[in-house]
């Protein structure tokens, strides 16, 4: 079963040092060894996100995130395990678990690829 693990921290914590880069190396190594990653990567801070929103028919565009929050989507892994406590397993060793937070979710059985060639 395949399962997203979410990244989540306070883009201070980056700029401080709190948060390692060669650790989330590490853990996608980790992952990566154990054979159960399929896709991994991080995201650029929030100031660089533009938000879409469409209403009645018209387009709207904003600089930034939809969401002012203290933890922000830092990165995405993508792995492929038997079960949710698997993956619970290595999301408790991600390294944002410790400094804010990491959520699990189940990805839908469905390929973008199959989505994107369909007329």
């Amino acid at each position: 079963m395949k399962y997203a693990i979410l990244n989540y921290a306070n883009e201070h914590d980056y700029a401080t040092g709190k948060i390692h880069p060669p650790a989330f190396a590490a853990y996608a190594q980790a992952l990566s060894e154990a054979g159960v990653m399929v896709a991994a990567t991080g995201l650029q801070p929030t100031r660089t996100a533009t938000t879409v929103r469409v209403q009645d028919g018209q387009r709207s565009v904003q600089d930034g995130p939809f969401a002012d929050t203290k933890e922000q989507l830092g990165g995405i892994y993508i792995i492929d395990v038997p079960d949710l406590d698997t993956a619970l397993e290595w999301a408790a060793r991600n390294p944002a678990a410790s400094l804010a937070g990491v959520e699990v979710r189940p990805i839908i059985g469905v390929e973008v690829r199959s989505i994107v060639h369909q007329t």
